[in-house]
């Protein structure tokens, strides 16, 4: 298969990676699955045994009018604990390697049948300058994009920072999420190499 470059030039890509069928199914698990992961699950309350005190029983059983009662930690009482409290969990979902990895190369085969995959020879910035980098990416006609580089590139990333449409990852840290999130991806020819290395 092959790609069109910034350049003008055409750029031979793995089928295997950038010629495979969409299957949507497939990528709405695994993009699911991500964001669940992305899930703190920290909440949390007392139940009637972690709150402290309680320890004996507040008055006599009978006799004085009123409720029997063991403890003063009962959900029945002010301070006591909850009756059905809330624990830390973990919303983490089971995907194997083999559907992520589908999912990832079904993402770049649309993306590249929809003319949204730029591949540049470099994108090397002398300062961390915003304006320099939006000249770049307005050169390919472009106000949005995620850019996948080989290497993480300091300059790059502080110069992406203020673009509220812009953002930097390494070919290695790659995710569905960032994929579908951007219009465009701009990739780098070693990011391009490090992909179809990973995915293929």
């Amino acid at each position: 298969m092959q790609l069109n470059a910034a350049n003008g030039v055409t750029v031979e890509v793995s089928d295997s990676v950038f010629g495979v069928d969409y299957n949507e199914s497939l990528v709405h698990q695994v993009v699911t699955a991500y964001l669940a992961g992305a899930r703190a699950g920290t909440k949390a309350q007392k139940n009637r045994a972690a709150v402290s005190g309680g320890g004996s029983k507040p008055y006599r059983q009978k006799g004085t009018g009123r409720a029997r009662a063991g403890t003063t930690r009962s959900p029945l009482w002010r301070s006591g604990g909850k009756a059905f409290a809330a624990e830390p969990r973990s919303y983490a979902q089971k995907v194997n390697r083999k559907m992520y990895r589908g999912a990832i190369r079904a993402i770049l085969s649309e993306l590249s049948r929809l003319g949204r995959v730029h591949i540049v020879e470099t994108l090397d910035l002398e300062a961390p300058k915003t304006q320099a980098l939006k000249s770049q990416l307005a050169a390919l006609g472009l106000d949005e994009a995620l850019i996948v580089v080989d290497e993480q590139n300091a300059y790059l990333t502080l110069a992406a920072r203020n673009l509220p449409r812009v953002d930097v990852a390494t070919a290695l840290r790659v995710d569905p999420v960032s994929l579908i999130g951007f219009g465009h991806l701009v990739l780098t020819r070693p990011a391009l190499e490090r992909l179809e290395a990973r995915f293929a």
